[in-house]
Order: structure tokens, then sequence, then C-alpha cells
């Protein structure tokens, strides 16, 4: 039931987006952007989420519109899953080490979308990925996801490692986040009644 699958089509790309909450992070994901591909199959398997990501854009243009969409369309498929949000955990936190870099996230299912990036990549692509992208897309998915997310760079130089590390964090928090909590599973986590 955990489940979700949005189609976002618009002039500029055209995406469908399959996740299942439960499942046990397995991926197939296809955007046309080689690193973003990466990334999105770091975040399924970390997060324990199955998903499925097929994306057309206009990457002759650039890779923007493709990776600011899909944190559109991913959003928007994760909160149709989570639904009223009876019994998840709600809060999830990780320190994700990758060599050089530490990331730091922690995030809460609020309904509230707010963005903290504390991220500073060092060089401008890593290869043809545009660096700034990686932000672009974790706005969007906090905004369509209704997701408080913050994230914060303790260490790192190597810009490839500090934007895994940063995936991988955000993946390990929201396997925390859309858990079933056994001691409150037919409860919504606030004391509103509503999330």
């Amino acid at each position: 039931m955990r489940s979700a699958k949005i189609s976002r089509q618009t002039a500029e790309t055209k995406i469908t987006v399959e996740v299942n909450l439960d499942g046990t992070g397995q991926y197939d994901n296809q955007t046309g952007v080689g690193f973003f591909d990466h990334m999105l199959d770091q975040l399924a398997r970390h997060s324990l989420i199955d998903m499925t990501i097929r994306a057309e854009g206009d990457t002759h243009i650039d890779d923007h519109h493709t990776v600011e969409d899909t944190g559109i369309a991913l959003g928007q498929a994760l909160t149709q899953a989570l639904g009223d949000k009876t019994g998840i955990r709600r809060y999830g936190e990780c320190h994700l080490p990758m060599d050089d870099a530490q990331v730091r996230c922690a995030l809460d299912l609020s309904a509230r979308s707010f963005l903290i990036w504390n991220i500073d990549l060092p060089t401008p692509k890593i290869g043809t990925f545009d660096t700034e992208l990686v932000r672009e897309f974790f706005q969007a998915l906090s905004t369509h996801g209704g997701i408080t997310l913050h994230v914060d760079q303790l260490h790192g130089f190597n810009s490839h490692h500090i934007a895994e590390a940063a995936f991988k964090a955000v993946a390990r928090a929201l396997r925390q986040a859309v858990e079933t909590d056994p001691r409150k599973a037919d409860a919504i986590p606030s004391t509103k009644g509503a999330l």
C-alpha cells in the first residue's frame, strides 16, 4: 500500500517515478544524465525504497530541467506513498562518511518544506555534471515532498565524494523516517493529529 507512481510532463521534460517505501532498495533509474543516475541509485539502495525512474529531458540545453523535475516528481511520489503518515517514525538522521567527506543529514517528514544546505562542492563539474544541480535536486525534493531537510558538510575536498555522501546521508535518514514505528503503528506522529 505504501507505493506510488507519478507521471509529470512539461514542454521540457517527461518523467515517470515509481516508489515502494517497503522495498529492499532495488532500483532502475534512467534519466539520460549518468552521474545523476548513479546518485539516484545510491538514494534508492541506502533508503531501501524501491525506485524506478524514467526521464526524458532537454539535455541538449543542459541537465537542469531533468534533474529539478525528477526531484519534483520523486517528492510527489513520496508524498503520495506516505498517505496520511500513520505509523511512520517521521524523523531521520545520519552522519555519513565517504573517504575525505562527511555529511550530516537530519530530516522531518513534516509537510513543511524547508531546505538548509551547507554543502560546498569545490568544482563546478563532476565529469560533465554541473555540481550546482545537486542542491537543485534536493530543493525540489524537499519542496514537493514536504520535507524539512537539513544537509551539512562537516569535511570534504573531493566533489564526487561530497555529493555522494550527501545523497547517501539523505537516503539513510529517509529510511529511518519512513519506517513504521512498532510502538505507534496506528498513530500519526504529531500532537496535532495530522501531518
